[in-house]
């Protein structure tokens, strides 16, 4: 017997093949995007030390104890100039406001 719809046979072929592999591609795409979260926190570990734990009695200030809102209104501040800082205002207008945002989901503590 002789296909009478070869092209829909094979479009539903395709995309029976495409679900199979829509899961890890999912999976990656997420992993990818904590990744760049993770990347821009991270950046920050430059200064304020890993997870924003610092050195106790430095002059940079500790971060790991503000919360995620608190963290993001400082970092708004050093970019809009309604916070004065050494190199922070200068970090701060090199970030999108999306990615501060994420900065300070990932550093800070949730409430």
């Amino acid at each position: 017997m002789r296909n009478q719809y070869p092209k829909l046979t094979y479009f539903m072929t395709m995309l029976i093949g495409l679900g199979f592999m829509s899961n890890p591609t999912i999976a990656q795409i997420s992993n990818a995007s904590q990744l760049y979260k993770s990347g821009l926190a991270a950046t920050c570990a430059n200064c304020h030390g890993t997870n924003g734990n610092g050195v106790v009695g430095a002059s940079i200030p500790l971060i790991n104890t503000f919360t995620s809102e608190h963290m993001l209104t400082q970092l708004q501040a050093y970019k809009n100039g309604s916070r004065e800082g050494t190199i922070m205002p200068q970090l701060t207008k090199g970030y999108t406001d999306e990615q501060l945002q994420t900065i300070a989901l990932q550093l800070g503590k949730k409430q």
